[in-house]
């Protein structure tokens, strides 16, 4: 009968998280389509969901909260809140600026008077579309092993070498910019010689490092976590990503960034091809 209550208790639990987790961010992104609308800079737009999808996740690892939380609960909401301050705060530094975001840009030009609604409509989708972010996090801080061991160990490290690489990755293209001689130019150095969004790479490389805690032979619940580096894939690589980037990188660049393309892995870092002139 205890071992019932216990499976009772774990469903309600995950039952909660989701409910949680998907109404935060619907509220959070809600609050993302007001900043949008009002500053006409969709760039505050991904500095809000980076924000909200850390802070979202932190809660959820630490759910319910207690006194003295275990330790994996606490590594694991720590991971995602320092990910989330770096990434964050990156953006923001963009938006300050007053760069606008291409993609969003080029959304609002396409959807033209119908812009304001469809941008929620789009916004709330994508909130709901990130719910297995989070989810996984708390699957992660949830798994029933007494101690931390090498499984925790090896995700922070994944998490840590992910978040070097990405901020490495957007300082050498910050750099590239700054230069005027390489205006009109496609970045080529360094990380972004091996593929041409060694920052998405990395982005979603982070998000391996939960299913790897949270996989556990007497975890069922574990398996649900790798729906986070599939949904996180799927985003960078087919939806707002590498698509509306790499169009807008087309027609700004046009023959350097084919020629980029033909040469440059689009997403996992490999030796450039050598091309024929």
């Amino acid at each position: 009968m205890s071992r019932i209550r216990l499976v009772v208790r774990m469903g309600f639990l995950q039952i909660q998280a989701v409910a949680g987790v998907a109404l935060a961010l619907s509220l959070l992104m809600g609050q993302a389509w007001m900043v949008q609308q009002r500053t006409g800079n969709s760039s505050w737009v991904d500095m809000i969901w980076t924000y909200s999808v850390g802070l979202v996740g932190a809660v959820a690892a630490m759910w319910p909260l207690a006194e003295a939380l275990p330790a994996r609960q606490v590594l694991v909401g720590g991971l995602v809140l320092v990910w989330s301050a770096r990434l964050g705060t990156h953006i923001a530094r963009r938006a300050a600026s007053g760069i606008d975001d291409p993609r969003y840009a080029a959304y609002a030009q396409e959807w033209g008077p119908e812009a304001p609604r469809r941008m929620f409509a789009f916004l709330q989708s994508q909130a709901f579309a990130s719910v297995p972010l989070p989810y996984a996090v708390f699957l992660a801080a949830h798994v029933p092993r007494a101690a931390l061991g090498v499984q925790d160990y090896a995700g922070a490290l994944i998490v840590l070498a992910a978040i070097a690489g990405e901020a490495i990755a957007d300082e050498q293209l910050r750099r590239f910019k700054r230069h005027p001689s390489n205006a009109g130019l496609v970045c080529d150095i360094g990380l972004w010689r091996w593929s041409r969004h060694p920052n998405y790479f990395f982005e979603w490389l982070g998000w391996l490092a939960y299913p790897i805690i949270a996989l556990s032979p007497d975890y069922a619940w574990g398996w649900a976590s790798l729906i986070a580096p599939a949904i996180m894939y799927w985003i960078l690589v087919y939806l707002t990503g590498i698509p509306p980037l790499e169009a807008q990188m087309l027609r700004s660049r046009g023959r350097r960034y084919r020629d980029y393309q033909a040469r440059t892995s689009a997403f996992f870092p490999r030796r450039p091809k050598r091309t024929s002139e």
